[in-house]
């Protein structure tokens, strides 16, 4: 049997293991059980690739979505690896040639969707198979707590009944401490190791703002600092989906929509432009994503909030997979919380789920309202803490200031319980600033002791203030009462100037081409000034190579490899070696491409 880092070097063309892989790695090949939290982008598919290789018989990985086994087969069979997917894309005759290869241990790995795999056929068939590993991708969708159940993946159980001889490894980015509970009774993996292997992606940039005409603060975040680049921009329904998409496309950019109400053809073929081209914006609902492994992802955007903080997790993950510089950035607004209560108030889930979800979403707004660093506040509900500030988000580059709120505080919620707790946030603002509007005089609120109290803060600044106590509890949204605003429990004590509450000064909208501290990072250091003129080179012999084999670029070569090339400029086939991504097979296939490519850039340098 290959060693695991014998296999990781001559197959996958990396040096070392980073991180919990050798050890989450060693217990596979040893026949153990696993449950790993890994961030995206630290290589948890390794974790059952390289013992998939290291042990006799077929491993049969478990995944949820089409496109992702379609992108990791292509991407195994570019390394050498015998991989294949069995699912609904393909035909009777496909299907029965995988399963002779199967039966005749020609195969490595097999990706299989859950539904299937728990047919009585495919188990028969698998009783047939000599069985290396079961590896379940996405694990958080068997709990009922996560944020993206799937009922199909409950059935799972029977893998460990059925076969118990064959190790099995989950795998997920995202899960609280509620959801790994769930992970492993649900799947029969209590006696199996956890690996917890940490939750910070270093390289992505969090940066939330107070939504304030979104599109157009958009427009300015990405012509500012995302010109060319691939990006996400998540929007929560389908028709601002669609409005989103054309506006940007009306604009200039190469932007595509996706949402589970388009056709499958229409959903299938935007995806594939997504994955396969290099500057196009999907805009979407959370409908895309999940199993989209595309590295070169330069940001992701949210015009609206999550429903959670594992959703925001999850959904900005998919950022920056490659481990170059990416951006998160989200515009939220009060209407957003609003939308996100009614939602949970109106599905059928339990009293109980119901509560958790309303726990979820209030600790989202936490992380919006913060005057701490974002990634602390992100880390620690993930059971993180100790984290010293990161340097790589809003408030650590541009910190806020934080001042003593009270007596706004007080002023707020007077007006919201004088107005008789049935205005949103606009009629309130109107009366704390004392505007005699045709509603205020209706109503005659103009009247009311607290008309014109707040006449020290602009609109907007009371807007903060507002947002901020429904962040602190200290009101909530009714989302049967069309979003009015009711006080809780919890405000009695700061009517009656018994705590202090502190509360964020929101800073100052920048100008629409004033670049700040949080402005764009370049997303590659160049050691020579022609580095980067020989790396787009090097993106465009991959383009045509990738369109020439019909698959997406990154499946041939990573941004982050091609990177390496032009600043080693390897000469002979030899140098190859030392790049991070080039194993034996890929330097086979593109060795003599790329050394063709460096060696024409240089000599053309040369020429007078």
């Amino acid at each position: 049997m290959a060693s695991p880092l014998h296999i990781l070097n001559t197959v996958f063309g990396f040096p070392g293991f980073r991180g919990q892989q050798a050890e989450v790695i060693s217990h596979m090949v040893d026949g153990g059980d696993a449950l790993v939290l890994m961030p995206t982008g630290a290589g948890k598919s390794l974790c059952y690739q390289v013992p998939a290789l290291c042990r006799d018989g077929i491993a049969v990985v478990v995944s949820p979505l089409i496109a992702l086994m379609q992108n990791q087969v292509a991407a195994l069979t570019q390394l050498g690896v015998r991989a294949a997917a069995l699912n609904s894309a393909r035909s009777f005759d496909e299907a029965a040639v995988i399963e002779r290869q199967m039966r005749a241990g020609e195969l490595d790995l097999l990706y299989v969707a859950p539904e299937r795999l728990v047919t009585p056929g495919f188990l028969s068939l698998l009783d047939q198979c000599r069985i290396a590993l079961f590896a379940i991708d996405e694990a958080h969708c068997v709990s009922q707590w996560g944020h993206d159940f799937r009922p199909e993946y409950l059935q799972l159980a029977l893998l460990h009944e059925r076969f118990p001889a064959v190790p099995r490894i989950a795998l997920t980015a995202t899960a609280d401490g509620p959801t790994r509970k769930d992970i492993a009774e649900r799947l029969g993996l209590g006696d199996g190791r956890i690996f917890v292997a940490g939750f910070d992606r270093p390289n992505i940039r969090y940066r939330i703002t107070a939504k304030k005409n979104a599109k157009e603060q958009l427009l300015r975040f990405l012509e500012a600092e995302h010109s060319g680049d691939s990006g996400i921009v998540y929007c929560l329904s389908r028709a601002k989906v669609e409005e989103v998409a054309g506006w940007l496309t009306d604009k200039g950019y190469d932007a595509l929509p996706y949402h589970a109400g388009l056709d499958q053809s229409v959903r299938a073929a935007n995806q594939d432009r997504f994955l396969r081209d290099e500057a196009v914006v999907m805009v979407a609902t959370i409908a895309f994503g999940m199993g989209i492994d595309k590295p070169d992802v330069r940001f992701v955007a949210h015009l609206d909030l999550p429903k959670s903080l594992e959703s925001y997790y999850q959904e900005t993950g998919r950022a920056g997979r490659d481990g170059l510089p990416a951006n998160a950035w989200m515009a939220y607004g009060l209407e957003d919380v609003a939308k996100l209560g009614q939602f949970i108030a109106s599905s059928q889930a339990s009293d109980t789920q119901k509560r958790i979800e309303r726990q979820k979403l209030n600790a989202l707004l936490g992380l919006c309202e913060t005057t701490r660093c974002r990634r602390q506040v992100l880390l620690e509900y993930f059971g993180e803490s100790g984290a010293p500030p990161c340097g790589n988000c809003d408030i650590c580059l541009e910190p806020v200031a934080s001042f003593d709120g009270t007596e706004l505080a007080r002023k707020a919620l007077s007006c919201v319980y004088r107005t008789g707790e049935s205005f949103g946030a606009g009629h309130v603002i109107d009366v704390l600033l004392g505007k005699d509007t045709e509603k205020v005089q209706r109503f005659g609120h103009n009247g009311l002791s607290t008309f014109g109290i707040g006449a020290e803060l602009a609109a907007e600044e009371w807007r903060s203030v507002l947002r901020q106590l429904v962040a602190a509890g200290y009101l909530s949204i009714d989302v049967e009462g069309h979003g009015a605003f009711r006080l809780t429990e919890t405000c009695r004590p700061v009517l009656r100037g018994e705590i202090r509450v502190d509360l964020r000064r929101d800073p100052l909208p920048a100008k629409a081409k004033a670049k700040t501290a949080t402005g764009k990072k370049a997303a590659t250091q160049w050691e020579r000034a022609d580095d980067e003129a020989l790396f787009q080179v090097l993106r465009a012999e991959r383009m045509a190579l990738a369109k020439a084999q019909g698959v997406p670029p990154y499946v041939i070569l990573h941004d982050a490899t091609l990177i390496e090339v032009a600043r080693q400029r390897p000469r002979r086939a030899k140098d190859l070696a030392d790049i991070a991504g080039l194993g034996e097979t890929k330097r086979e296939r593109y060795g003599d491409v790329l050394l063709a490519a460096v060696a024409a850039f240089e000599d053309a340098r040369r020429l007078p």
